[in-house]
């Protein structure tokens, strides 16, 4: 037996693999969920183990074992996020991870709360990309629209102007010949329809 092949010299270098992007931005954001859960559950832990501390005088936290993660998310509701999630655009994760933090920093929830919190956030973001693509298609509605009311502008109308035909009367005429308009004032030629 080659030391190569306990050192896999040999064997080509690991690709990455070419995944959805809606399958990386679920994981990325259940990862943060999970995260940010267990970060929830230590946070409560140590206020527990404060108020202990004041109320009896007494620290036994040396005593005590946790263990490693007791509080999880029912797998319903971890279905209904994970869809969520995959309605989430790859290009909103990081601001809905950011989002996500900033609502955790400054409310502080409890354990059981960080799951909602979660959702609301994720509601919040398919709310802000539902209206964006709305306002997309209406900008695509009107770039059409103004495409096919410029082709309009080339209507040609079966009226005709033509200055120079004798029975056109203008002011000018009129103050040349003396002679004071009945009808009207005319500031335009006037138009006639020939049929």
């Amino acid at each position: 037996m080659s030391l190569a092949s306990w050192f896999r010299w040999n064997e080509p270098p690991n690709r990455i693999s070419q995944r959805n992007p809606t399958e990386m931005v679920t994981e990325t954001l259940m990862m943060e969920l999970s995260w940010q859960t267990k970060q929830a559950e230590k946070q409560q832990r140590e206020r527990e183990n404060e108020y202990r501390k004041i109320k009896t005088g007494v620290d036994y936290g040396w005593l005590v074992s946790y263990p490693k993660q007791s509080y999880d998310i029912s797998p319903g509701e971890r279905l209904q996020l994970e869809d969520m999630c995959t309605k989430i655009h790859p290009s909103y994760c990081g601001p809905v991870i950011l989002r996500f933090r900033q609502l955790i920093a400054e409310y502080e929830p409890e354990v059981q709360e960080v799951s909602r919190l979660f959702r609301s956030v994720l509601q919040e973001a398919a709310e802000k990309i539902k209206e964006e693509e709305e306002a997309k298609k209406l900008a695509r509605q009107w770039n059409t629209k103004n495409k096919t009311s410029l082709s309009l502008t080339t209507f040609k109308s079966r009226s005709r102007i033509s200055p120079f035909i004798s029975d056109i009367k203008t002011i000018s005429e009129d103050v040349e010949r003396g002679t004071q308009s009945t009808r009207r004032v005319w500031s335009l030629p006037e138009f006639r329809n020939t049929k």
